[in-house]
Protein backbone atom coordinates (compact mmCIF):
# COMPACT_ATOMS: atom_id res chain seq x y z
CA UNK A 1 0.00 0.00 0.00
CA UNK A 2 3.07 2.26 -0.06
CA UNK A 3 2.42 3.44 -3.62
CA UNK A 4 -1.18 4.62 -3.00
CA UNK A 5 -0.11 6.28 0.26
CA UNK A 6 2.68 8.22 -1.44
CA UNK A 7 0.38 9.23 -4.29
CA UNK A 8 -2.22 10.57 -1.85
CA UNK A 9 0.42 12.41 0.19
CA UNK A 10 1.86 14.07 -2.92
CA UNK A 11 -1.61 15.20 -4.04
CA UNK A 12 -2.19 16.89 -0.68
CA UNK A 13 1.28 18.45 -0.47
CA UNK A 14 1.32 19.78 -4.04
CA UNK A 15 -2.21 21.14 -3.71
CA UNK A 16 -1.12 23.15 -0.69
CA UNK A 17 1.93 24.32 -2.63
CA UNK A 18 -0.32 25.37 -5.51
CA UNK A 19 -2.45 27.43 -3.18
CA UNK A 20 0.67 29.09 -1.78
CA UNK A 21 1.89 29.90 -5.28
CA UNK A 22 -1.52 31.28 -6.24
CA UNK A 23 -1.18 33.81 -3.44
CA UNK A 24 2.21 34.85 -4.78
CA UNK A 25 1.73 34.65 -8.55
CA UNK A 26 -2.02 35.09 -8.87
CA UNK A 27 -4.62 32.62 -10.10
CA UNK A 28 -3.22 31.65 -13.48
CA UNK A 29 -0.02 29.74 -14.21
CA UNK A 30 1.40 30.82 -17.63
CA UNK A 31 0.61 28.26 -20.34
CA UNK A 32 4.22 28.11 -21.53
CA UNK A 33 5.37 26.86 -18.12
CA UNK A 34 2.62 24.26 -18.02
CA UNK A 35 3.41 23.04 -21.54
CA UNK A 36 7.16 22.76 -20.95
CA UNK A 37 6.76 20.88 -17.68
CA UNK A 38 4.23 18.45 -19.15
CA UNK A 39 6.52 17.64 -22.08
CA UNK A 40 9.41 17.02 -19.71
CA UNK A 41 7.22 14.69 -17.67
CA UNK A 42 6.11 12.99 -20.89
CA UNK A 43 9.73 12.10 -21.67
CA UNK A 44 10.15 10.74 -18.15
CA UNK A 45 7.02 8.56 -18.49
CA UNK A 46 8.27 7.14 -21.80
CA UNK A 47 11.60 6.26 -20.17
CA UNK A 48 9.91 4.59 -17.18
CA UNK A 49 7.56 2.64 -19.45
CA UNK A 50 10.28 1.37 -21.78
CA UNK A 51 12.64 0.46 -18.94
CA UNK A 52 9.86 -1.58 -17.36
CA UNK A 53 9.03 -3.29 -20.66
CA UNK A 54 12.68 -4.39 -21.04
CA UNK A 55 12.18 -6.73 -18.08
CA UNK A 56 10.14 -8.99 -20.35
CA UNK A 57 11.67 -12.44 -20.89
CA UNK A 58 9.26 -13.49 -23.65
CA UNK A 59 9.13 -10.98 -26.48
CA UNK A 60 6.47 -12.92 -28.38
CA UNK A 61 4.17 -12.98 -25.37
CA UNK A 62 4.64 -9.22 -24.95
CA UNK A 63 3.85 -8.50 -28.61
CA UNK A 64 0.81 -10.79 -28.67
CA UNK A 65 -0.44 -9.29 -25.40
CA UNK A 66 -0.30 -5.77 -26.80
CA UNK A 67 -2.00 -6.69 -30.06
CA UNK A 68 -4.76 -8.85 -28.59
CA UNK A 69 -5.23 -6.45 -25.67
CA UNK A 70 -5.59 -3.49 -28.01
CA UNK A 71 -8.16 -5.36 -30.10
CA UNK A 72 -10.13 -6.32 -26.98
CA UNK A 73 -9.96 -2.75 -25.69
CA UNK A 74 -11.21 -1.36 -28.99
CA UNK A 75 -14.09 -3.84 -29.03
CA UNK A 76 -15.08 -2.76 -25.51
CA UNK A 77 -14.18 0.88 -26.29
CA UNK A 78 -12.88 1.48 -22.78
CA UNK A 79 -11.62 4.95 -23.70
CA UNK A 80 -15.11 6.10 -24.65
CA UNK A 81 -16.50 4.62 -21.43
CA UNK A 82 -13.99 6.48 -19.28
CA UNK A 83 -14.66 9.75 -21.07
CA UNK A 84 -18.40 9.21 -20.69
CA UNK A 85 -17.92 8.58 -16.96
CA UNK A 86 -15.96 11.80 -16.58
CA UNK A 87 -18.59 13.86 -18.41
CA UNK A 88 -21.40 12.15 -16.46
CA UNK A 89 -19.76 13.00 -13.12
CA UNK A 90 -19.27 16.59 -14.19
CA UNK A 91 -22.92 16.90 -15.25
CA UNK A 92 -24.23 15.25 -12.08
CA UNK A 93 -22.18 17.52 -9.85
CA UNK A 94 -23.07 20.59 -11.87
CA UNK A 95 -19.51 21.61 -12.64
CA UNK A 96 -19.26 20.89 -16.35
CA UNK A 97 -18.50 24.55 -17.05
CA UNK A 98 -15.54 26.35 -15.53
CA UNK A 99 -17.54 29.45 -14.70
CA UNK A 100 -20.30 27.55 -12.91
CA UNK A 101 -18.97 28.54 -9.49
CA UNK A 102 -18.26 26.35 -6.47
CA UNK A 103 -14.48 26.07 -6.81
CA UNK A 104 -14.12 23.54 -3.97
CA UNK A 105 -16.41 20.93 -5.51
CA UNK A 106 -15.21 21.69 -9.03
CA UNK A 107 -11.59 21.16 -8.00
CA UNK A 108 -12.42 17.98 -6.10
CA UNK A 109 -14.42 16.45 -8.97
CA UNK A 110 -12.02 17.49 -11.74
CA UNK A 111 -8.93 16.18 -9.92
CA UNK A 112 -10.62 12.94 -8.87
CA UNK A 113 -11.68 12.17 -12.43
CA UNK A 114 -8.18 12.73 -13.80
CA UNK A 115 -6.31 10.90 -11.03
CA UNK A 116 -8.59 7.85 -10.90
CA UNK A 117 -9.55 7.22 -14.52
CA UNK A 118 -6.05 7.18 -15.98
CA UNK A 119 -4.21 4.03 -17.04
CA UNK A 120 -1.32 4.64 -14.65
CA UNK A 121 -3.64 4.35 -11.64
CA UNK A 122 -4.73 0.87 -12.70
CA UNK A 123 -1.39 -0.47 -13.95
CA UNK A 124 0.63 1.14 -11.17
CA UNK A 125 -1.64 -0.18 -8.42
CA UNK A 126 -1.55 -3.67 -9.95
CA UNK A 127 2.26 -3.66 -10.09
CA UNK A 128 2.31 -2.41 -6.51
CA UNK A 129 0.19 -5.33 -5.34
CA UNK A 130 1.57 -8.09 -7.56
CA UNK A 131 5.27 -7.26 -7.63
CA UNK A 132 5.87 -4.78 -4.78
CA UNK A 133 7.03 -2.46 -7.58
CA UNK A 134 6.13 1.14 -6.75
CA UNK A 135 7.97 2.91 -9.59
CA UNK A 136 4.83 3.40 -11.67
CA UNK A 137 2.82 4.94 -8.84
CA UNK A 138 5.79 7.09 -7.83
CA UNK A 139 5.97 8.39 -11.41
CA UNK A 140 2.22 8.96 -11.37
CA UNK A 141 2.65 10.88 -8.12
CA UNK A 142 5.00 13.30 -9.88
CA UNK A 143 2.48 13.80 -12.70
CA UNK A 144 -0.42 14.21 -10.28
CA UNK A 145 1.59 16.59 -8.13
CA UNK A 146 2.34 18.83 -11.11
CA UNK A 147 -1.33 18.91 -12.07
CA UNK A 148 -2.29 19.60 -8.45
CA UNK A 149 -0.12 22.71 -8.37
CA UNK A 150 -1.82 24.04 -11.51
CA UNK A 151 -5.35 23.03 -10.44
CA UNK A 152 -4.98 24.36 -6.89
CA UNK A 153 -3.86 27.72 -8.27
CA UNK A 154 -7.13 27.91 -10.17
CA UNK A 155 -9.63 26.01 -8.00
CA UNK A 156 -8.31 25.98 -4.44
CA UNK A 157 -8.24 23.45 -1.63
CA UNK A 158 -10.87 21.12 -3.12
CA UNK A 159 -8.11 19.59 -5.26
CA UNK A 160 -6.33 18.29 -2.14
CA UNK A 161 -9.40 16.29 -1.09
CA UNK A 162 -9.10 14.24 -4.31
CA UNK A 163 -6.38 12.38 -2.39
CA UNK A 164 -9.07 10.42 -0.51
CA UNK A 165 -10.86 8.72 -3.46
CA UNK A 166 -7.51 8.29 -5.23
CA UNK A 167 -6.07 6.39 -2.27
CA UNK A 168 -9.19 4.25 -1.86
CA UNK A 169 -9.30 3.43 -5.59
CA UNK A 170 -5.62 2.57 -5.98
CA UNK A 171 -5.52 0.86 -2.60
CA UNK A 172 -8.42 -1.41 -3.54
CA UNK A 173 -6.72 -2.46 -6.80
CA UNK A 174 -3.41 -3.02 -4.98
CA UNK A 175 -5.10 -5.09 -2.26
CA UNK A 176 -6.92 -7.31 -4.75
CA UNK A 177 -3.67 -7.76 -6.69
CA UNK A 178 -1.87 -8.76 -3.49
CA UNK A 179 -4.43 -11.48 -2.86
CA UNK A 180 -4.07 -12.76 -6.43
CA UNK A 181 -0.26 -12.73 -6.36
CA UNK A 182 -0.05 -16.11 -4.64
CA UNK A 183 -1.97 -17.76 -7.47
CA UNK A 184 -0.12 -16.17 -10.40
CA UNK A 185 3.31 -17.58 -11.45
CA UNK A 186 6.26 -15.19 -11.26
CA UNK A 187 6.92 -15.43 -15.01
CA UNK A 188 3.35 -14.38 -15.70
CA UNK A 189 3.60 -11.44 -13.30
CA UNK A 190 6.80 -10.31 -15.05
CA UNK A 191 5.11 -10.30 -18.45
CA UNK A 192 2.04 -8.51 -17.07
CA UNK A 193 4.34 -5.82 -15.66
CA UNK A 194 6.17 -5.48 -18.98
CA UNK A 195 2.93 -5.14 -20.93
CA UNK A 196 1.62 -2.61 -18.45
CA UNK A 197 4.83 -0.61 -18.70
CA UNK A 198 4.53 -0.31 -22.48
CA UNK A 199 0.91 0.80 -22.12
CA UNK A 200 2.05 3.52 -19.73
CA UNK A 201 4.82 4.57 -22.15
CA UNK A 202 2.04 5.45 -24.59
CA UNK A 203 0.85 8.08 -22.10
CA UNK A 204 4.19 9.82 -22.52
CA UNK A 205 3.62 10.20 -26.26
CA UNK A 206 0.23 11.76 -25.50
CA UNK A 207 1.92 14.24 -23.17
CA UNK A 208 4.36 15.17 -25.94
CA UNK A 209 1.51 15.69 -28.38
CA UNK A 210 3.20 13.52 -31.01
CA UNK A 211 0.23 11.27 -31.64
CA UNK A 212 -2.94 10.87 -29.60
CA UNK A 213 -3.20 7.26 -28.43
CA UNK A 214 -6.32 5.85 -26.79
CA UNK A 215 -4.33 4.38 -23.93
CA UNK A 216 -7.38 3.20 -22.01
CA UNK A 217 -8.23 0.85 -24.88
CA UNK A 218 -4.87 -0.86 -24.35
CA UNK A 219 -5.43 -1.70 -20.68
CA UNK A 220 -6.59 -5.29 -21.44
CA UNK A 221 -3.05 -5.96 -22.69
CA UNK A 222 -1.97 -6.08 -19.03
CA UNK A 223 -4.06 -9.22 -18.47
CA UNK A 224 -3.33 -10.97 -21.77
CA UNK A 225 -0.09 -12.67 -20.61
CA UNK A 226 -2.23 -14.79 -18.26
CA UNK A 227 -4.31 -16.02 -21.20
CA UNK A 228 -1.43 -16.44 -23.66
CA UNK A 229 0.93 -18.19 -21.25
CA UNK A 230 -1.93 -20.33 -19.99
CA UNK A 231 -2.61 -21.51 -23.54
CA UNK A 232 1.13 -22.12 -24.02
CA UNK A 233 1.15 -24.29 -20.93
CA UNK A 234 -1.75 -26.38 -22.22
CA UNK A 235 -0.12 -26.83 -25.63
Amino acid sequence: MLGPLVNAAVIIGCSLLGMLLSGILGKNVPDRFRETVMKALGLAVIYIGISGALKSEHDLVLILSLVTGAVAGELMNIDRGMNWLGRWLERKTGFAEKDSGGDFARGFVSATIIFCTGSMAIVGAMQSGLMNDYDMLFAKSILDGTLCIVFACEMGIGVAFAAVPTFLYEGAIAFISMQAAGFVPDAMITEMGAAGSLVVAAIGFNFLGIKEIKVANMIPAVFMPCLIMGIQGLI
